[in-house]
């Protein structure tokens, strides 16, 4: 378990490091620490063309989260809206145009980042995921915007009370960069798991926009204002919102909740989307085998589903659960080949028929190569009828030959077909199914992965503690997924 949290963390920091090197080298190696050839009254003008387009951005994103009833979607633009008002207060109050020397334009401009990214962090709350609390969440935004212009309207009416804190490379200062850049990271991290189970270019985009937004805390924090570097910080902190929202608002006006800033995308999110998060390929794959059979397609999205349930169970990172749902939903494309009459057969297969059934795994293997599938999804594919002891087909392996993840799809596959309705028998009560899993439970089946089916299916020992015992089951696999 430590080893994949170790990767998992080695991951995002891998991505977050790198939507972060473009900008970071770019201040450090091109743009110059001079001061730009900008008068206070073209910083004000800049601010306040920069604030409008941000807020007609954000508050079309509130609208239409209001509108689909989407809260996460209006705490989204909340947040930008945050970050609008309050850097629309820091333009109004740069010195020697509206107003004198003031504390304002300072509080202002360090505040704004690190406000938007804590709004932000709380898109994850687990209250957030639906509609119920969507009401209190746009009264609590509104009533803390109005906050906001209400002291930006005191302060700009009385400057000389407003202390300049925290003045640019102060310890005020740094203290803000650290909990700005702490929002900001979780809600990094959170994208990057959405990424990794998705790989839509969108939520790539937001990655990329989250992390500008936290690295634009570096020079509007800590550089001297006005210098080229510092004019970065602005643009960083206007394009991060661009980034980060527009992707939302496409999600939203689909009618598709929006995952990449949550992080929390469900992964049998992946086999009920399959199309949209996992490639229109998959969609025809799976389609052109509920024309062969729709039991079997049902059986490939169920086995699916269950698989990364048990995927999350034992800790799998988010690329790995992606590869898991990948060969869920494919581990029966073999049986494409697979004769009707064998496929379809009510009663007992013979011989022969077991043996051309048997086909089926590495002949998914060889169509799934043949389209350009890897070799870690494949593996599942081919390997998902394999045994721990040895007795498994096509190519009998055993133990540690098996990979974790075709582990974890054959007792997916088992489970689900011990349970369903098939033609040739009745579906078995779910004890009766577990009971068998747990029998053969490190012969045939790998120990933690029955564990976590049981704690996915409902059956772990809290669950199953006033269920009656199951009744005596044969020692015997079932008739081949």
């Amino acid at each position: 378990m430590d080893r994949l949290l170790r990767s998992r963390i080695g991951s995002n920091l891998t991505l977050i490091s790198a939507s972060a090197i473009v900008p970071t080298a770019a201040m450090h190696f091109v743009i110059s620490e001079k001061h730009a050839p900008v008068t206070a009254e073209q910083h004000l003008l800049i601010v306040a063309i920069g604030s409008i387009v941000a807020a007609l951005a954000s508050g079309a994103l509130m609208w239409a989260g209001l509108r689909r009833r989407e809260t996460r979607a209006v705490v989204a633009g909340g947040a930008f809206a945050t970050m609008t008002l309050i850097l629309a207060i820091h333009g109004l109050a740069t010195p020697g145009v509206l107003f004198g020397p003031n504390g304002v334009v300072a509080v202002a401009g360090g505040l704004a980042l690190p406000v938007g990214g804590a709004i932000l962090t709380l898109a994850a709350l687990p209250a957030l995921r639906g509609p119920a609390h969507l009401r209190k969440v746009a009264f609590g935004l509104g009533a803390l915007l109005e906050l906001i212009l209400l002291l930006g309207v005191l302060g700009l009416a009385f400057p000389s009370r407003v202390p300049a804190v925290p003045a640019y490379g102060s310890w005020e200062s740094k203290a803000l960069l650290v909990v700005g850049v702490g929002f900001f990271g979780v809600v990094a991290c959170r994208s990057v798991r959405t990424f990794a189970l998705t790989r839509r270019p969108a939520d790539l985009v937001v990655v990329v926009g989250v992390v500008w937004l936290a690295v634009a805390l570096v020079p509007i924090l800590l550089l001297d204002q006005y210098t080229w570097v510092w004019w970065t910080g602005h643009f960083l902190e206007l394009a991060g919102v661009a980034l980060v929202g527009i992707p939302v608002a496409v999600d939203v006006h689909r009618g598709r909740p929006s995952y990449p800033f949550v992080g929390d995308l469900p992964a049998a999110q992946l086999v009920a989307e399959e199309e949209a998060f996992l490639g229109p390929q998959v969609r025809v794959l799976v389609a052109r085998l509920a024309d062969k059979d729709t039991s079997t397609e049902q059986h490939t999205r169920r086995v699916a589903e269950t698989a990364v349930g048990i995927g999350e169970r034992l800790g799998l990172s988010a690329g790995r659960l992606r590869d898991l749902a990948l060969a869920g939903l494919l581990h029966d494309i073999g049986k494409l080949s697979t004769p009707d009459a064998i496929l379809r057969k009510p009663g007992p297969l013979t011989d022969e028929e077991m043996d051309v059934i048997r086909e089926h795994p590495g002949a998914g293997d060889a169509l799934l190569a043949e389209l350009g599938y890897p070799e870690r999804i494949r593996r599942g594919v081919r390997g998902h009828h394999e045994r721990l002891d040895g007795q498994g087909y096509p190519d009998g392996l055993a133990a540690d030959a098996i990979d974790l993840e075709t582990r974890i799809l054959a007792v997916a596959d088992v489970w689900d077909a011990l349970v369903s309705e098939r033609v040739y028998r009745p579906a078995w009560p779910a004890e009766r199914a577990m009971g068998l899993l747990q029998e053969e439970s490190g012969a045939a089946f790998d120990p933690a992965c029955v564990a976590a089916l049981q704690a996915v299916v409902g059956l772990g020992p809290a669950a199953d503690e006033h269920a009656p015992a199951p009744a005596p089951l044969p020692v015997r696999l079932p008739r081949a997924a």
